[in-house]
């Protein structure tokens, strides 16, 4: 399990020539074209810590969407941002980066028969998403659509994984679990659903930056700052608030301080 110590999410300043970060390095913007628009962490990855982000802006008119992965080297030893992650920096070897679809590619033991991850069923009476030994609050890791009068429709077929996986709100996370021969396991998680192992025998001695590639029809992600282990005290009781209200829009009509009633609707 990651450390509930891990320090707060950041993107690395070595970026792909078309990024814009904003002044926290939590937002990341393909300000033109369609490629170039590599980031990577600040800071390589605990074993079991997730990197999310939410799709903040989509571009039309472009064909492709996201791709995220883990790479095995620091982001400052490169000495140019290639301009793709695939298949540019996946070809320098030490980098493992997937298209995010909804029948993500994922690792399947030889002679077993492919298995669809499990669907999200019950998001609020199953709070942790487990991926082997890692437990994560799973309240963070599922898109919500900004408060509206639609907004309990929405969430209800994000919990559900029915939109597309690159629907805008959409949140998509990386990480890896340690193996007992000493690599790691690459996991990809998509609006609280772990799609099963990505990728096998990544070098588990290596520092592990998260890869996130802001491409084509993804114009602008957002980091997610995610609790790993038990949950906050201010975690728990929006899970209770939510839990006895109809959707989020009722939350206005609690006589609760503003700055509560905005951090139980997600903004």
């Amino acid at each position: 399990m990651a450390s509930s110590c891990c320090p707060p999410s950041r993107f690395h300043p070595v970026h792909g020539a078309n990024v814009r970060l904003d002044p926290s390095r939590t937002q990341a913007t393909r300000v033109e074209s369609f490629a170039n628009g590599l980031c990577f962490s600040q800071e390589p990855l605990a074993p079991g810590q997730v990197f999310l982000v939410e799709i903040e802006e989509k571009e039309l008119g472009w064909c492709g969407h996201l791709r995220v992965g883990l790479m095995a080297r620091d982001p400052s030893s490169l000495d140019v941002v290639p301009e793709y992650s695939l298949p540019d920096l996946v070809n320098r070897g030490d980098s493992w980066v997937f298209a995010i679809t909804r029948n993500h590619n994922r690792v399947t033991p030889e002679g077993a028969p492919e298995q669809s991850p499990g669907r999200v069923r019950g998001f609020l009476a199953d709070p942790y998403l487990l991926i082997e030994q890692v437990r994560i609050p799973r309240d963070k890791l599922v898109g919500r659509s900004r408060p509206s009068r639609y907004s309990h429709i929405l969430d209800d077929l994000y919990k559900n994984n029915v939109l597309p996986a690159t629907a805008r709100r959409s949140r998509i996370g990386v990480l890896y679990t340690l193996q007992p021969d000493g690599t790691a396991d690459m996991h990809m998680v998509i609006n609280g659903e772990d799609m099963g192992p990505s990728a096998k025998g990544l070098p588990a001695a290596c520092p592990l930056y998260a890869v996130v590639d802001v491409f084509a029809s993804t114009k602008s992600v957002r980091l997610i700052q995610v609790e790993h282990g038990f949950p906050s005290l201010q975690t728990l009781c929006r899970l209770i608030i939510q839990k006895h209200i109809v959707h989020r829009l009722a939350i206005d009509g609690l006589d609760l301080p503003p700055l509560l009633k905005n951090f139980c609707k997600y903004e």
